[in-house]
């Protein structure tokens, strides 16, 4: 490169003297003004000013020493130029004319990163952050570093709103006991009773609990396994052919057992008009199956009046989830599927489940068909069974029981509705002569 005089630099355009400070790796110098500029120029290329006159000849020497001022640029800054990083002075040399080299300017700092710097002596202030910077790299190191997993190990209790708790000492709470997310629950398809284990992390600062990692073994087996297994609706589903034998005097549930009998997987509603005693005649079903061992029954209220849900909570079975009529129709189907979806886990591990629902008739059509839906008699394992209050109706049953309200508003009991009321396939729940007995009585109430 030719060394220029103060002349011709002067001359220069303002870009020409930034290209050529760039390739001189002069810091800083599109904060300089001209003339601040054109002295650091000369001397950066080994020459001195000889004046400051405008037009004044400069003689270049090799062997003068450049100024201070030269060094700093004119405003101070440069004491110490030669020591900053060389990412730096790379990013003047990076830099071209207009606008494009201002844009490389700006992402010196990016394109430094990703090319590797020249070596130089580092400053003693350099040594000395370094050696700061020492403990604190290894502090972050050790962070980085996982600490050995706490295994914990228990028995699932589930709650209302899907998630659950690790009881360790179950089934005593106490406050070692672990919480497990709702998602966990729905992938492991895990049920109360379930003992699990997994490593545990340690409460964050607005948590109360543990909170568990993963969850590594259900029963002893290993939780891929369980989770991988045949998922409840590719289960194969027969009719219903184990009766529920309700074994109560009161006239309603004698003629539901009897004249509308239902099984271990059936799709059942009680329907009617309003005041045709569906809640009631679901109450009186509810008492009658809470006695029953061998089943898991499970009862949820949707869409009811606030003091129903006083009402029920007063009765045999508490209800595991409830919302009122003031519920929009989305919240209420989700409140009876985190019932139904509890069941359903447990029946694909072979016991027997009944949900009840009081009511279905605030839900979208399609969410309460798809919530009846889940009930089958699973060949070869357990069960579920849903029964369901509805104003009508909603296609797929196995058993409806309709509920005449002018019977019911009179208190002339049974108050069900023969004519109104089937049974699909009553021949296996109560036999051939069960099933012509029903027959002869629908027959009788039509010549009625």
């Amino acid at each position: 490169m030719s060394i220029l005089d103060r002349d011709a630099l002067a001359a220069s355009p303002l870009a020409d003297l930034h290209a050529l400070a760039s390739e001189l790796s002069i810091d800083g110098y599109r904060r300089l003004r001209k003339a601040d500029l054109i002295d650091a120029i000369l001397a950066r290329q080994g020459g001195a000013p000889a004046t400051d006159e405008p037009g004044a000849d400069a003689e270049p020497s090799a062997d003068a020493e450049p100024s201070a001022d030269a060094e700093s640029g004119g405003d101070g800054e440069g004491a110490g130029e030669e020591d900053r990083p060389a990412a730096r002075r790379r990013r003047g040399r990076r830099g071209g004319r207009g606008r494009a080299g201002a844009r490389d300017e700006e992402n010196g700092d990016a394109d430094a990163q990703a090319e590797p710097e020249e070596e130089e002596p580092a400053s003693e202030g350099a040594e000395d952050s370094e050696e700061a910077a020492e403990p604190a790299a290894g502090r972050r190191r050790a962070a980085k570093e996982p600490a050995e997993e706490e295994l914990v190990e228990g028995e699932v209790e589930l709650l209302p709103n899907g998630s659950g708790f690790l009881r360790v000492n179950p089934p005593e709470p106490s406050e070692d006991d672990v919480y497990v997310s709702a998602a966990q629950v729905k992938r492991c398809e895990l049920v109360p009773g379930d003992r699990i284990a997994g490593p545990r992390r340690p409460p964050r600062r607005s948590e109360r609990f543990a909170s568990l990692i993963r969850i590594d073994t259900i029963n002893g087996r290993p939780a891929d396994e369980v989770a991988d297994s045949t998922r409840f609706d590719d289960l194969p589903a027969a009719f219903p052919s184990e009766r529920f034998r309700l074994g109560s005097e009161d006239p309603t549930i004698k003629a539901i057992e009897w004249l509308t009998p239902f099984g271990q997987g059936s799709r059942v509603t009680i329907v009617g008009p309003a005041r045709a005693g569906k809640t009631e005649a679901l109450k009186r079903l509810v008492a009658t199956l809470a006695a029953h061992e061998d089943v898991q029954v499970s009862l949820v209220l949707a869409g009811v009046r606030p003091e129903e849900i006083s009402d029920w909570q007063e009765g045999p079975v508490a209800p595991a989830a409830a919302v009122s009529f003031a519920a929009s129709a989305d919240s209420q189907a989700q409140t009876v599927e985190r019932v139904v979806d509890q069941a359903r886990r447990l029946a694909s591990r072979g016991s027997h489940a009944v949900v009840l629902i009081d009511t279905l008739t605030g839900l979208q059509p399609h969410a309460a068909r798809k919530l009846l839906a889940s009930a089958r008699n699973i060949a070869g394992g357990g069960s579920l069974t849903v029964i369901a209050t509805a104003s009508e109706p909603l296609g797929g049953e196995t058993t409806v029981i309709a509920l005449d309200p002018v019977l019911a508003s009179t208190g002339r009991f049974p108050a069900v509705n023969l004519l109104g009321s089937w049974t699909i396939r009553a021949d296996l729940l109560v036999g051939d002569a069960g099933a012509e007995a029903i027959a002869r009585a629908r027959l009788e109430a039509l010549d009625q």
